[in-house]
C-alpha cells in the first residue's frame, strides 16, 4: 500500500515503528518525496536529546555505542540509534554491519536501530542523515544516538548536529595531541579512551588531559576524559553518567540552543552550496567552452567561476 506523505507523517507521529522505518527510507532516498516528507516532519522535531559519537577508525565505536545505549535505556523511554556506515566510493553501497552488531539491542522495548550508508561523504554526516535525525526526533524518541562513520580527524559534522558530542579514541590510534590540533577533540563534550583493557590507555588519557590544559582554542572548559572498555563493559556506566550529567546541567542545556542555531545556519549554507553546485554543473554542461578555455589557459579558474556565478544570478543555467 502506497501512503501519501501526510499519511506517513501521521503514522510516524503516532510512533508506528514500521512507518518510521519507511519514512527513513524515503528521507534517505531524498528527491522530491524526501523533501516533502521532511517538510511535514520537521515542525515536530526539536524535542529529543541528540548524542553524537565519533572518532577515528578502529576505536571500537560500534561496540561501545551498543553498551552505552543499554546503559542509557533506563533513562529514556524511547531511544533511537542511527549508525552511519562507510560506503563504497563506487557503488555507494554499504554492508550496514552496525545493525547486525546491534541486533540484540533493538529487541529492548522502546529501542529502534537503523543503519544508513555514508554515500562517500567525508564529513561523517550528510544532509540525508540530518533529515533522518529530524525524523526520529519527530517520531517521539527521547534520545537520538548517532554513530558516524570513522574517517579520522576531518569528521566534524557530528559536532554541529548533536547536543552532546562524544569522541572515542583508543590506544595506538594516533597521537592525542595531534588529533587535538586537528579540531575534532576541541569540539568534544566527552572523550572516551576505549579499549582500556589494552595497555597504553592510561597514557593516552594523561596525554589528552595535558593537551587540553595547554590548549587555548577552547572557550569552554575541558571535556571529561574517561576510560572504558567496550569489550568488558568496564567504565561504560561512568560514561553514561557523564552523559546524564551534561543532559541535566542547566547551563549546558542553554548551550544546546546556541548549538542548534549554529547547526541551522550551517545547514542553510550547506543547502545553498549544493543548489549552487548543481546550477554550476548545468551551466558548464550547457557551455563546455568555459572548461576548455580554462584547460587551454585562456581563462583562469577563478574568472570562469565568476562567469558561472554571473549566469546563475541571471538565470542562465541551461
Amino acid at each position: 500500500m502506497t501512503l501519501s506523505a501526510a499519511d506517513l507523517r501521521d503514522r510516524v507521529l503516532a510512533g508506528d515503528r514500521r512507518a518510521v522505518a519507511r519514512a527513513i527510507t524515503v528521507l534517505e532516498r531524498g528527491g522530491d518525496d524526501g523533501a516533502a516528507l521532511h517538510a511535514l516532519l520537521y515542525p515536530h522535531a526539536g524535542r529529543a536529546l541528540r548524542l553524537g559519537v565519533t572518532g577515528p577508525p578502529g576505536a571500537g565505536k560500534s561496540t561501545l555505542v551498543d553498551r552505552l545505549a543499554r546503559e542509557l535505556h533506563g533513562d529514556f523511554s524511547r531511544l533511537a540509534v542511527l549508525a552511519v556506515d562507510p560506503s563504497s566510493p563506487v557503488t555507494h553501497g554499504a554492508l550496514l554491519g552496525d545493525r547486525i552488531r546491534m541486533g540484540a539491542l533493538q529487541e529492548l522495548p522502546g529501542v529502534f536501530v537503523r543503519s544508513m550508508a555514508s554515500r562517500g561523504l567525508l564529513g561523517g554526516l550528510g544532509p540525508a542523515a540530518l533529515e533522518v535525525m529530524d525524523g526520529l526526533d519527530a517520531a517521539g524518541f527521547d534520545l537520538v544516538l548517532v554513530e558516524t562513520v570513522g574517517v579520522g580527524q576531518s569528521e566534524l559534522d557530528v559536532a554541529f548536529a548533536a547536543d552532546i558530542t562524544l569522541v572515542v579514541v583508543a590506544p595506538g590510534a594516533g597521537d592525542g595531541i595531534q588529533a587535538l590540533k586537528a579540531g575534532l577533540l576541541e569540539m568534544a563534550d566527552i572523550v572516551c579512551v576505549n579499549k582500556s583493557d589494552l595497555g597504553g590507555a592510561e597514557t593516552v588519557r594523561n596525554d589528552l588531559m595535558a593537551a587540553f590544559e595547554l590548549s587555548s582554542a577552547r572557550s569552554e572548559k575541558a571535556p571529561a576524559i574517561l576510560l572504558a572498555s567496550s569489550k568488558t563493559g568496564e567504565g561504560v556506566g561512568a560514561l553514561a553518567a557523564s552523559v546524564r550529567e551534561l543532559a541535566g546541567d542547566e547551563d549546558f542545556r542553554i548551550r544546546f540552543g546556541e548549538r542548534r542555531r549554529r547547526a541551522a545556519q550551517r545547514r542553510i549554507v550547506g543547502g545553498l552550496q549544493r543548489e549552487a553546485g548543481h546550477a554550476a554543473e548545468r551551466v558548464l554542461e550547457s557551455d563546455p567552452v568555459l572548461v576548455t578555455s580554462v584547460v587551454d589557459g585562456l581563462m583562469t579558474p577563478r574568472a570562469a567561476s565568476h562567469e558561472v556565478f554571473r549566469r546563475i544570478l541571471k538565470g542562465e543555467t541551461s
